[in-house]
């Protein structure tokens, strides 16, 4: 009986050898990494300023953009006269864009048979896509008088965020 124990106790033990053996070989450790990084680029810019049309005797002047601003001098000699620029913004980066904010206001000391008409900007301008706007200045057929100031500026805010 004594030899019957030894061989059971014997046989226990190799299958729980055999089972520690098999436990390690089956089971695996699962190691999870990740890494997250924000690749878009935000380039939302003017690219180019254009006349687009002209109306009497004025003088378009040579207009000139960096990437924030667009600057324009011209010289309107009579009433009735108008230059219209086109003015681009491309969106040149890789997020959407849309539009927050347009304030342009002009010199309260300035004359006011100068005017600046603007057209209505895209409310949405997607990565790689591009939109125009109009900025019309004219010297108002109203004018009768010889005004004593004779010059007039416009400051545009044109505030594009991420959509």
């Amino acid at each position: 009986m004594k030899k019957k124990r030894n061989w059971f106790i014997l046989v226990l033990l190799i299958a729980l050898l055999i089972m520690s053996v098999g436990y390690s070989l089956f089971s695996t450790n699962l190691n999870l990494n990740g890494t997250a990084e924000i690749v878009g680029e935000w380039n939302v810019k003017i690219t180019n300023i254009e006349v687009s049309s002209i109306k009497g005797n004025c003088n378009p002047g040579n207009p000139t953009y960096t990437n924030t601003s667009a600057t324009f001098n011209l010289k309107l000699y009579q009433p009735g006269d108008e230059v219209i620029y086109l003015i681009t913004i491309e969106n040149q980066g890789t997020i959407d864009a849309k539009l927050a904010n347009v304030v342009f206001k002009t010199d309260e000391k300035g004359s006011d048979s100068i005017l600046y008409e603007t057209s209505e900007l895209s409310k949405e301008l997607k990565a790689g896509s591009k939109t125009s706007f109009t900025v019309k200045v004219s010297y108002s057929s109203d004018t009768e008088e010889n005004q004593e100031v004779k010059t007039n500026s416009i400051t545009g805010i044109i505030e594009y965020v991420q959509k």
